[in-house]
């Protein structure tokens, strides 16, 4: 399986320098949303001008901007679309669920500028669009983690299963080796092994059944244990719970988390073990973890968003259908870590890749539900 890091390197740079340039305005949305004509406000990249093919809108999920996970990978795809086909778009970062609706009600009624497509990121966007997509049906919207039934809804999920199921075999392999890199090392006496989830969901149980499912699949008799933060937002709540399994003697802890997930680093450190990240490469958007995370199940979200613009700038808005993204159209992958993905045992590496092919001829039907490994 390749290691590079190229394209996720320029993602990284991309992030940084437009995260410099729009944090004012971005933030600023929440505040002006109210305000006459369209939600953006005072952001300039709405412009309404004659030769931008087409404004967007875009709602993000719990925790914003700047967790250097799922809200910054939507973003990036934004932002290739904006660089290659020179669209203008707003950003809106609710407080709480109960805002999503209105921030979608917004955009779709907006005239000035009128929305060529709204971008509804995250599951938990799911019931207010399912009442929003009928009340502006000349709309176009796209939803990422979830499926409404609507004719102007493309709705957009992943595989994650999948992609957690090549986690759980390189952390059940790596338990099982001496193994030493960076800022950690294993004890291959332990049997146990750590998921971290955000918000107790379908989307966040599909991350840890997979990973379940992969170590059951490559190691007899390592246990995993589970914790659920409650939020996407609490650093402190994922540097308590990944604690806890450290000192219980797991070598290497996933996290499906958000921003709660740079806790479950922290705790990697102290500790000296290891981490998996997760929707982009965490050791890239994350540099001072990247001594403990071997890798990160990275989640295109960027892919999705970018696609649901450029179908709607050909005309080609994929409205009423639910398009999946997994590991044979690489919407989900496992990247190795920067720093010390390479030092990761050629042989575990082989054995990531073998189960990605075996996924991928359906040799391996991976769960979606814990409990059915």
């Amino acid at each position: 399986m390749p290691r590079s890091h190229g394209f996720i390197d320029d993602m990284a740079s991309d992030l940084e320098r437009r995260r410099f340039l729009k944090a004012a305005s971005a933030a600023g949305l929440v505040g002006l949303a109210g305000c006459s004509g369209g939600p953006g406000g005072d952001d300039g990249d709405s412009d309404g001008g004659e030769d931008v093919p087409a404004t967007v809108g875009i709602v993000y999920s719990d925790g914003g901007l700047g967790d250097n996970s799922f809200n910054d990978a939507a973003q990036q795809g934004l932002i290739q679309a904006e660089e290659e086909f020179g669209i203008a778009y707003d950003e809106s970062q609710p407080e709480g669920t109960g805002e999503f609706g209105d921030f979608q009600q917004r955009y779709a009624s907006s005239t000035d500028p009128d929305y060529d497509l709204v971008s509804c990121i995250g599951f938990n966007q799911t019931d207010a669009l399912a009442e929003n997509a009928p009340e502006f049906p000349d709309q176009n919207f796209m939803l990422v983690d979830s499926v409404v039934e609507e004719d102007n809804v493309a709705s957009y999920v992943f595989r994650e299963h999948e992609g957690s199921f090549l986690m759980g075999v390189l952390a059940a392999r790596l338990t099982e080796t001496e193994f030493s890199a960076g800022g950690g090392s294993t004890d291959p006496d332990s049997t146990e092994l750590g998921f971290v989830g955000g918000v107790d969901s379908p989307v966040i149980r599909r991350f840890q059944a997979g990973f379940e499912a992969g170590v059951a699949h490559a190691a007899d008799g390592v246990e995993v244990t589970t914790s659920y933060v409650g939020s996407y937002a609490d650093p402190s709540g994922g540097q308590e719970a990944a604690l806890s399994m450290y000192e219980s003697g797991a070598d290497v802890v996933y996290h499906a988390s958000g921003a709660t997930g740079v806790g479950v680093f922290q705790a990697a450190q102290e500790e000296e073990r290891f981490a998996l990240g997760v929707d982009l490469d965490q050791s890239i958007t994350e540099p001072e973890f990247s001594d403990v995370i071997l890798a990160s199940m990275v989640k295109r979200v960027d892919t999705a968003v970018y696609e649901s613009v450029s179908n709607v700038i050909d005309g080609e808005h994929r409205g009423g259908e639910s398009i999946a993204l997994g590991l044979e159209s690489n919407g989900v992958e496992c990247v190795y870590g920067d720093e010390i993905g390479d030092e990761v045992p050629d042989e575990i590496v082989t054995a990531v890749s073998d189960a990605r092919d075996a996924i991928i001829a359906g040799d391996i039907d991976v769960p979606t539900e814990t409990g059915d490994a």
